[in-house]
């Protein structure tokens, strides 16, 4: 199968409308789905599918905005938020048999060691983990656009963020 001008055409107009990788190529018929994403790849058309975790992501970042007044912020400045706030809720420590769905799931230490135990603190809503460990398990994608000052974030939350 060769893509000539006039499909390459089509797939950009249909893919930028949002149409799905079957649906594009049924419409311009002779190629197959994987044929699709890999000239969209190779054409570095932008990626629309979301995950869960984007999803979760999202409706988290949509309860920052509405805390800070509506204002509008990009993702790394309400990524940015979470590690200035250093008014951390004392750990709560529970066995797994006393963990429920609003405690934090973040283990302490080796399970094979006796004083294994989970944070305990509230966890945050569509997320597992309490404020504090949810900046370990969050990522934030792409390159760093901020530079938060050193004197603001705290040493391990540093090279949390330098790792990444």
């Amino acid at each position: 199968m060769s893509w000539n001008e006039e499909k390459v055409n089509k797939l950009k107009e249909l893919w930028g409308k949002g149409n799905t990788a079957s649906q594009i190529a049924e419409i311009i018929g002779g190629i197959s789905r994987n044929a699709v994403i890999g000239k969209a790849h190779r054409l570095n058309l932008s990626a629309k599918i979301k995950t869960r975790a984007a999803t979760s992501n999202q409706n988290f970042e949509n309860s920052q905005i509405e805390k800070n007044n509506n204002s509008k912020r990009g993702r790394k400045s309400k990524f940015k938020s979470l590690i200035i706030e250093k008014d951390f809720e004392p750990e709560n420590p529970k066995q797994l048999e006393d963990l429920d769905e609003s405690s934090c799931k973040w283990p302490i230490g080796h399970p094979d060691e006796k004083s294994f135990y989970f944070c305990g603190r509230s966890s945050l809503k569509d997320f597992s983990y309490c404020k504090l460990h949810l900046l370990y398990a969050y990522q934030p994608k792409g390159k760093k656009d901020e530079a938060p000052e050193k004197e603001e974030v705290p040493e391990f939350i540093e090279k949390k963020i330098q790792s990444a």
